[in-house]
């Protein structure tokens, strides 16, 4: 996550990264009501610009596409990362948030999530507290499950509920190329959990891979650079897209159309509905991206 302009009067903008999950492996359900998780988080180039500035009062403006469906009062998560910071450090939070969308809303790449945690950095060196991102990471669990990885970037693996974060050393020599296929009727997480859970008690066990070996063939995939041996790695490794697919019958043939257009691997992100689809190259990527439009996806 980056951040600039730091200052009282000039205020902070970060750029607040979306993400995808290459794996997902969804455990038991846990005494406080969530899932045990295992999932590598990987951000990707598409993210939102927060502004944070000083002001009379906390106010928070959403821009962009899918702007109206995000709340922009205190049901706004990054409104409540302000607070949450402001109550630790002692502060007023007398800010100006203002986020420019790109990520798509309620589309499983955790867009409220990133603004979030764009809300605690840019507070953080509004008001010079120098928090260590430890600090911070422990205030983001507070907020929700996914916050605390865009402070992280890059790839990283969480656990826990996912809040719990180890970033992956890869050697970063790979540029992989994704190309989103972004819903215009979101999908609830917690509602996509509830229909994984239903899914669970009504068929037999099947054999997914165990978590840590979707971790390993990931991870070794995104130290290579290469992108079949990732888009080989992703494949079935998202425990929640068949609870997505089954909410959402017609996600089945956005993904369809992925590998027919060229794309090595095609999976939904996270709780989705977006699908994310991994190419081998630039041009690639923007063909497939014309093919889908041409579609409708």
């Amino acid at each position: 996550m980056n951040r600039a302009g730091a200052g009282r009067r000039a205020g902070v903008t970060v750029r607040a990264p979306g993400k995808v999950n290459l794996t997902l492996s969804v455990g038991p359900l846990r005494p406080d009501g969530y899932h045990e998780l295992s999932t590598v988080f990987l951000a990707v180039g598409l993210h939102d610009v927060v502004r944070i500035a000083p002001a009379a009062r906390l106010t928070v403006t959403v821009r962009g596409p899918g702007a109206a469906g995000v709340p922009d009062g205190d049901d706004n998560l990054a409104a409540r990362a302000v607070r949450l910071i402001a109550r630790a450090a002692g502060a007023d939070p007398a800010v100006a948030v203002r986020i420019d969308k790109r990520v798509p809303v309620a589309g499983g790449m955790a867009g409220g999530s990133a603004d979030a945690a764009a809300a605690l950095v840019g507070c953080d060196a509004l008001w010079g507290l120098g928090l260590s991102r430890e600090e911070l990471r422990l205030l983001a669990a507070e907020l929700g499950s996914d916050v605390g990885f865009p402070l992280y970037g890059g790839a990283a693996l969480g656990t826990g509920r996912g809040e719990l974060l180890t970033p992956l050393g890869t050697s970063g020599s790979g540029v992989f190329h994704w190309v989103f296929a972004v819903s215009p009727q979101g999908l609830a997480t917690p509602a996509v959990f509830r229909e994984y859970d239903r899914l669970v008690r009504t068929r037999p066990a099947h054999g997914e891979r165990p978590a840590a070996e979707r971790v390993t063939a990931v991870a070794d995939a995104l130290d290579s650079g290469d992108a079949a041996l990732l888009a080989a790695a992703v494949k079935d490794a998202n425990d929640l897209q068949e609870a997505a697919l089954s909410l959402r019958p017609e996600l089945a043939d956005t993904l369809r159309l992925g590998p027919e257009h060229g794309a090595l691997a095609g999976l939904v992100s996270g709780s989705g509905p977006t699908c994310a689809f991994l190419t081998e190259s630039a041009p690639a990527a923007a063909a497939l991206a014309g093919a889908l439009s041409a579609t409708g996806r």
